[in-house]
């Protein structure tokens, strides 16, 4: 089969009509696409070794195989979110792996989603994005088994991503409790890299921190699941932070409390998203679940633009008892994310998120 005659060379950010976890569906909507489903209806009583399904909205589902053993499953895919196919595929598969973190586990293995133009896309350009998928996933230990793919309209790349843990360390993210203290393992800005990127406006000191950002691991994840005092764990990543803080709080039954000037913030972020550079995906995300966040008095647009920013492979977020705190911290160091910082509380009272300046 001869190679598609491309010319000029196609941006991959151009052939699709959003990129990064910015594509997911709006949170409001996909409640309602998922309300009546069967995936909605006591799915955890109907099997009793499925530790985590859908009914807490979490990272990743989990099966318990005996007293030791569980296994992690999830799977995560998109369109691209920068240009370079290498990096794509990078990122595609930092960010699918990342949910078994969030739950405590370790990685074993992953198959491959493709999804592909192949009118569109030389050959050359697909291995490459495979490739990169390749690369991410031998920097967490683990090989990418098998896949599927298809000729699609748009290219699409991600992960199914198969972990274990011990089903007593699993971190789930609706199991906080009053008091605990809340840690963010990245700095935020993401999705506001990627609209400055595609209209040909980022730095390039910019675009290297969003690829840094964006291909770490979150390997703290699994020594997190060892940790007692580590109540509840997430990432944040399409629903940005006030999203999977909310997921956190309405889940524990509790309110979180955000410091807006404690938050880390990836570098020109804040010039970026007051230059008005925002995704689509956060005016959706506000609409979705603005009624449940209270923002500090003056808060203005770029701010409350980088609480909703779409992540791509963003951050961890933790909830720990505060005599954990420096234990965590030191955690996170230990592993690279020099950005991790305290970011607020859990407290009693209606389940929400309220933002302080």
């Amino acid at each position: 089969m001869s190679e598609p005659a491309l010319n000029p060379p196609v941006r991959l950010t151009h052939l699709s009509h959003g990129g990064g976890c910015g594509c997911k569906i709006a949170p409001a909507v996909l409640e309602k696409i998922l309300a009546d489903t069967p995936f909605s209806k006591g799915i955890l009583s109907q099997f009793p070794d499925l530790l985590v399904g859908i009914e807490s909205s979490d990272d990743a589902a989990v099966w318990q195989l005996n007293d030791e053993q569980a296994i992690v499953a999830t799977t995560d895919f998109f369109m691209p979110i920068v240009d370079d196919p290498y990096e794509f595929g990078r990122i595609a598969a930092t960010n699918a792996i990342s949910d078994v973190y969030a739950m405590g586990g370790k990685p074993l293995f992953a198959l491959a989603l493709v999804g592909m133009p192949i009118d569109k896309l030389s050959h050359d350009t697909i291995r490459q994005i495979l490739s990169g998928g390749d690369a991410a996933a031998r920097a967490a230990g683990i090989p990418i088994a098998g896949g599927h793919s298809i000729d699609s309209q748009e290219p699409i790349y991600g992960l199914v991503a198969i972990g274990v843990v011990n089903p007593k360390q699993v971190k789930k993210n609706n199991a906080a409790r009053p008091g605990d203290v809340l840690i963010l393992g990245k700095g935020l800005g993401v999705g506001i890299y990627s609209a400055a990127l595609k209209k040909d406006k980022l730095p390039e000191d910019g675009y290297r921190a969003m690829i840094a950002s964006t291909t770490q691991l979150n390997t703290p994840g699994t020594e997190l699941g060892g940790m007692d005092a580590v109540h509840g764990l997430t990432d944040v990543t399409g629903f940005a932070l006030l999203g999977h803080a909310l997921e956190l709080a309405r889940g524990s039954g509790l309110r979180a409390r955000v410091e807006f000037a404690r938050l880390p913030v990836l570098p020109f972020v804040a010039e970026l998203a007051q230059a008005g550079f925002v995704t689509g995906a956060s005016g959706r995300n506000w609409a979705s679940y603005g009624g449940s966040v209270e923002l500090f008095d003056g808060c203005s647009d770029w701010q409350r633009a980088i609480l909703t920013d779409p992540q791509t492979s963003g951050g961890l977020l933790v909830a720990c008892a505060p005599e954990a705190e420096a234990e965590v911290m030191a955690l996170f160091a230990r592993h690279g994310f020099g950005q991790a910082a305290v970011i607020g509380r859990l407290e009693t009272g209606p389940a929400g998120v309220v933002v302080t300046g």
